[in-house]
């Protein structure tokens, strides 16, 4: 069923768009190489890329992070302020803590990355964004990040978008 919009419909609340339809889903994998323990990767520019390749014009897309030790959230992607957001997750899960999960008498980890997965838990690991009219609905400084806590690795991050 193509998407319909009645008169009614738009009427009924202005400023408001309307859509209606089969819902359709769409996913993808996708992978990030890092090169850092700690590290920020803009994924925006993919995003909206897989979005507008769906065809879904309103809905919403979905991304998580596969990893336990890597993280996904939205903010502004400048350089001075990504250097202060690695400072600050540096600071509020610092390295050189003791942390049972890398003390061998309590943990099988040889990774010793007990603050990685601290990290993410502080960050989270998934969001959802709104695709309206066929484009992913950011606001003018948002971007989508991915946090790399317990690099180098390659990382996988996973799609989904679904709407009509």
């Amino acid at each position: 069923m193509e998407a319909i919009k009645t008169r009614e419909e738009q009427k009924a609340t202005p400023g408001c768009h309307t859509n209606q339809g089969t819902v359709k889903v769409f996913s993808k994998t996708i992978t990030i190489n890092t090169r850092e323990r700690t590290e920020l990767i803009n994924l925006s520019e993919e995003l909206c890329d897989f979005v507008e390749s769906t065809g879904v014009k309103d809905g919403y897309v979905q991304i998580s992070s596969l990893h336990t030790t890597a993280g996904i959230f939205i903010n502004e992607w400048q350089d001075a302020l990504l250097t202060d957001m690695r400072s600050m997750i540096e600071q509020i899960v610092p390295r050189e803590l003791y942390y049972r999960h890398n003390d061998p008498e309590f943990s099988d980890c040889d990774r010793h990355n007990a603050d990685s997965h601290l990290r993410n838990v502080v960050v989270g690991h998934s969001l959802s964004v709104p695709v309206s009219e066929g484009k992913v609905v950011l606001g003018r400084w948002q971007s989508v990040i991915m946090a790399e806590f317990d690099g180098p690795n390659e990382r996988k991050a996973f799609l989904q978008v679904f709407g009509i």
